[in-house]
């Protein structure tokens, strides 16, 4: 009972408990959503990967232009105020969607348009919600708070997808659209529950918080630059499950759509534990741990291309699942807890961008790949090159550096927080974190 309150600690928070309640409900239908457009997208581009590529691609351009200015805003403005807007506005959009697609006139430059007004909303939204879990739960609580987004995110991974395939095959994919259209009320809501006055905000906001001071705190801390190098190259080439899955589901396995909600659960539900896993930790994650992840995600993802049937893939998934949330927790995880609260916004804002914003050119390219050497090559070619991101990133860590006081990592353990953070509110010092 004692390693059970240690791993959800962070829920005793009210304003953070409440952020999960609503979370879980709005990001499972927004999976179930996500599952729906793919499959409409095949079904209307006669199962081109290309086709599904520009859709994701789509999605995530405006990650490109906007994300370092919207990390700019979640440092100058309320982040609770921006999340609200945002998910009004997300939900507005799928409501669109969804009507759309029940009057029966939808195409494919519908949905591509539907997919970049949604990206761009996510863009503004992303570096506002992951800064924000810092202030619910306060700095001495961060690591746990941020494992515990990942639980219900990947929770809503392993949920979503499995309901989406049922409800499409039954009710038609208007349906799972309108139901994420209507999803969205609950995170509003409990942020409109919210109590402010226990937020852990900074005493102030910088009046002009420009994106060149945070890139300059960056620029100088290796530490920080080694993780969101990696992040790049894996979110590049690695992280393209979004259409390989319902492409290994339709063109390898030749099956339905609850056979693709069921491998995108499979990988879902490694990532959930692995999501477990990170709850109990309590320090920023060393460098190695980071590139030992990575390099084990490579591996599995590369061995998951050679699975013969969709059992061995659901396994092989499950377990590239596990490696790609430990590692990704520890990279958000060593990025965060070494960045100076007063930058975190544009520090996230930059993971963000290196995080999402490789996803457009990766999907083009892995639609190409698998359109002309078919979708289990898009699994060999990013297990590979994320395989040797990796290594060079341990060759790298392992070489002696000698940083100067000006750029030293941050000290971790119980001293950490009050290295990293000034003074917010009247309480013993802790350091904020943001999924």
């Amino acid at each position: 009972m004692k390693t059970l309150g240690h791993t959800f600690r962070s829920l005793s928070v009210r304003n953070f408990r409440l952020f999960v309640l609503g979370q879980v409900l709005s990001v499972t239908c927004t999976w179930m959503m996500v599952v729906a457009q793919d499959w409409l997208v095949l079904d209307l581009s006669g199962d081109s990967g290309t086709a599904l590529g520009v859709v994701t691609a789509m999605q995530f351009t405006p990650v490109l232009l906007l994300t370092l200015y919207a990390g700019r805003l979640a440092d100058r403005h309320d982040k609770r105020h921006i999340l609200l807007l945002t998910n009004l506005a997300a939900g507005l959009l799928a409501l669109a969607l969804g009507l759309w697609v029940l009057v029966g006139d939808v195409r494919l430059g519908h949905i591509w348009l539907f997919a970049l007004a949604l990206g761009t909303v996510n863009s503004l939204e992303a570096p506002a919600r992951i800064s924000f879990v810092g202030e619910m739960v306060g700095s001495e609580l961060l690591p746990n708070a941020s494992a515990m987004s990942g639980v219900y995110f990947n929770l809503a991974r392993v949920v979503g997808p499995a309901v989406a395939g049922i409800m499409i095959a039954r009710l038609g994919v208007a349906a799972v659209v309108l139901v994420n259209a209507v999803s969205y009320a609950a995170t509003v809501v409990s942020l409109a529950m919210m109590r402010p006055p226990e937020l852990h905000r900074p005493a102030s906001r910088p009046r002009r918080a420009r994106v060149a001071d945070g890139l300059r705190h960056i620029r100088g801390r290796p530490d920080l630059m080694l993780p969101m190098a990696l992040v790049g190259v894996l979110g590049l080439v690695g992280w393209n499950f979004q259409f390989t899955l319902p492409l290994l589901a339709k063109t390898e396995f030749h099956t339905d759509s609850a056979a693709f909600g069921l491998l995108s659960s499979a990988l879902a539900a490694g990532s959930l534990l692995a999501a477990l896993a990170t709850t109990a930790r309590r320090g920023r994650p060393t460098a190695l741990v980071v590139a030992v992840s990575a390099l084990a995600f490579g591996a599995l993802e590369a061995v998951t291309g050679l699975a013969p049937d969709l059992p061995t893939a659901c396994l092989l998934l499950a377990l590239t699942g596990f490696a790609m949330m430990y590692f990704a927790q520890a990279a958000n995880h060593r990025v965060q807890l070494g960045s100076d609260p007063v930058y975190r916004g544009r520090v996230m804002a930059l993971y963000t961008l290196v995080f999402q914003g490789t996803t457009p050119l990766g999907a083009l390219l892995g639609g190409w790949l698998a359109e002309h050497r078919g979708v289990r090559w898009v699994l060999y070619a990013g297990g590979l090159i994320s395989l040797t991101a990796a290594a060079a990133a341990l060759a790298a860590g392992a070489r002696p550096t000698r940083p100067s006081a000006r750029t030293r990592a941050p000290a971790t353990g119980p001293a950490a927080p009050r290295a990293l953070e000034g003074p917010s509110r009247p309480r013993p010092p802790n350091r904020e974190r943001p999924r």
